[in-house]
């Protein structure tokens, strides 16, 4: 039992580091965007680049560390230092690799403290524009007619994407190829090449291929139409029981001081309400932004992962 001499003694210790904290910013923040370059997390890590740099009033450095889903580098942030000086902006995957990837090497729930939840936006099933399916009734006809003959693609096992469309298979009763690619990038590829027959993904991702037509949209799974293609009907609008959307939110070591979270917090608020980047954001990549702090996040992320855990443990999906 501590005397009361011993427990102020180690109150003071405690208080010590505190009390010894440097100022903060004191140096560059890395922000690890954990995909290629070429996808929406690098796209919006870059956006929010100069004008976090300016609230701030230090250099921020986008660092891509790409693999596992976004996971290696969401792990690197989890280790790192609780100083203030590493973030992660995560989307999606990150509610999925609890649960998709078995030594993940990081504690999602416990390791990481949510700072920012930025915004979701629905994702688009998409056809080639060479493909004959002309709406979404015509696609789902074909897939009855021929199973396992028409190919779908998505930014990888596990995906937001590739779950949302095992539950429209299931709904609908139809089997389609799941062909898994290694992020936006080379997804957004396939889709400009005719690679797939349906490129399925966040609307972020294929802007350039909608404005080229390359491909034609012919759902969207949120509770309300894409900005990006107003014209595809919700599958809730075409009687089919499934509604899914993307997110993107900022991360940072658990340790990290609740002071240097919260200003971490206002700065991504003050970038996101820029003109020129809410603009870009909700205009050109079709992101609804509806920023949630830390304790909104917390609950979105921890329902999140309990929601696309059970649909990739009843389909027993694998990583890439």
């Amino acid at each position: 039992m501590l005397t009361r001499r011993a427990a102020l003694g180690t109150g003071l210790l405690l208080a010590a580091p505190a009390i010894a904290q440097p100022s903060w910013p004191n140096g560059p923040i890395r922000l690890v965007a954990p995909f290629p370059p070429g996808g929406s997390v690098d796209a919006i890590s870059r956006l929010l680049q100069q004008p976090l740099s300016a609230s701030l009033g230090v250099p921020v450095v986008v660092e891509n560390r790409a693999g596992a889903s976004g996971a290696i580098g969401t792990r690197d942030v989890a280790r790192a230092a609780p100083d203030g000086n590493s973030w992660v902006l995560v989307f999606d995957t990150h509610a999925v690799n609890p649960a998709l990837i078995a030594n993940l090497g990081f504690d999602t729930q416990k390791d990481l403290a949510p700072v920012l939840l930025i915004g979701t936006t629905p994702m688009l099933i998409n056809a080639f524009h060479t493909r004959p399916w002309q709406d979404f009734g015509a696609l789902v006809a074909a897939a009855k007619a021929k199973p396992e003959t028409i190919t779908y693609g998505t930014i990888g096992n596990g995906s937001l994407a590739h779950l949302t469309m095992k539950l429209v298979e299931r709904e609908l009763g139809i089997s389609l190829v799941h062909v898994p690619y290694r992020g936006g990038g080379p997804l957004g590829v396939a889709a400009s090449s005719g690679e797939v027959d349906l490129p399925t993904a966040t609307g972020t991702i294929f802007v350039p291929q909608l404005e080229a037509k390359t491909i034609r949209p012919l759902a969207s799974t949120g509770t309300r139409r894409s900005s990006v293609a107003p014209q595809a009907p919700t599958l809730t609008e075409l009687g089919v029981k499934v509604t899914a959307e993307a997110f993107w939110g900022v991360l940072g070591p658990a340790a990290t001081p609740a002071p240097i979270r919260a200003r971490m917090e206002a700065a991504l608020r003050d970038a996101l309400a820029v003109p020129a980047v809410r603009e870009r954001l909700t205009g050109t990549l079709g992101v609804d932004v509806d920023p949630k702090g830390e304790a909104e996040f917390a609950g979105f992320l921890d329902r999140s992962i309990e929601t696309w855990g059970r649909v990739v443990r009843e389909n027993g999906i694998r990583p890439d």
